[in-house]
């Protein structure tokens, strides 16, 4: 038996290493980002629809109301925001208030939101959309300097984008199409390359759990939520298993990194979707979870504008 068989067999028979730091009960918690800065977390609720902040000193959170769904948002090295609403990318002050549309959503707004969004290490922002009518018109974009650039087509819920630490992979999942995807990324034109699959995953038996929301860590290794599966993932760069911890919580959406030391992983949950029974069973999904890791992530790029 592999040593990495050995840890992902131990860590699913274990009780969660997670804590609840936040019950705060999301209905889609999402797009954990952490400030350096301000040693806070922001996350969003994409049904809420919030942007919110939590403060782990103190244990508060402020809720920041958006106008339409948000499904992800970048800090911009300016100040403020970079958030990516459902008709279009905003800039939001401080405050989380709107203030200037920056780019429409390319698609038909009535069946397309954005969804997973994040920054490259150049602080280009990425972003995907969600086609809510599982048709497969769903796409990845880039945004820079006011543009927004389709890169990829036929997608259905584009998700899981993360960078390698130098910046010359990016990884991006089709959470519908059970599948996490490594691309050679040009950093100097921010193009990823062909797709090669890094993971894939099962839609049921005891395996089951579609790739949600991603993070990687300074060894280059992407650490993966599964939706429907209550497990945290970490992956090495060549696709590896190399472990897997439960959440408690049904439907972990994305880790991210945070404290001073990036050695807290901070996980989002949702609500949404789950029976009675299931709730009943796992009553802290919605919740926003942390454990300590041994490998410090890497700290979250900011839109350069």
């Amino acid at each position: 038996m592999h040593d990495s068989q050995a840890r992902r067999r131990q860590a699913v028979t274990a009780s969660s290493p997670f804590t609840c730091v936040l019950d705060c009960r999301a209905t889609l918690g999402e797009c954990p980002v952490w400030s350096p800065q301000q040693q806070t977390l922001y996350f969003i609720d994409i049904k809420a629809p919030a942007l919110c902040r939590f403060d782990p000193a103190t244990g508060a959170l402020r809720q920041m109301p958006m106008p339409e769904q948000i499904g992800s948002f970048a800090l911009m090295r300016s100040g403020g925001f970079l958030a990516a609403l459902r008709t279009g990318l905003w800039r939001l002050d401080a405050e989380g208030r709107v203030m200037e549309k920056l780019a429409a959503n390319p698609e038909v707004h009535a069946t397309s939101r954005f969804n997973d969004g994040r920054c490259d290490p150049h602080g280009r922002f990425f972003v995907g959309t969600i086609d809510e009518t599982r048709t497969g018109t769903a796409g990845l974009y880039r945004f820079e300097a006011g543009r927004l650039t389709k890169l990829a087509e036929g997608l259905m819920t584009s998700n899981g984008l993360a960078f390698s630490p130098q910046g010359d992979v990016m990884y991006h999942a089709d959470t519908p199409r059970l599948s996490v995807f490594r691309h050679a990324f040009d950093a100097a034109t921010g193009t990823p390359g062909k797709a090669e699959v890094l993971a894939t995953f099962a839609s049921r038996g005891p395996d089951r759990g579609w790739p949600d929301g991603a993070a990687v860590d300074a060894e280059g290794c992407y650490w993966c939520a599964l939706w429907q599966g209550g497990r945290i993932r970490r992956y090495a760069p060549d696709g590896e298993l190399l472990a897997e911890y439960p959440v408690p919580a049904r439907s972990p959406t994305m880790p991210a990194f945070g404290g001073p030391d990036l050695r807290t992983l901070y996980v989002t949950s949702a609500r949404v979707g789950l029976t009675a029974a299931e709730l009943e069973s796992s009553p802290l999904s919605g919740g926003l979870f942390a454990m300590r890791v041994e490998t410090p992530g890497l700290p979250e790029p900011e839109y350069a504008g």
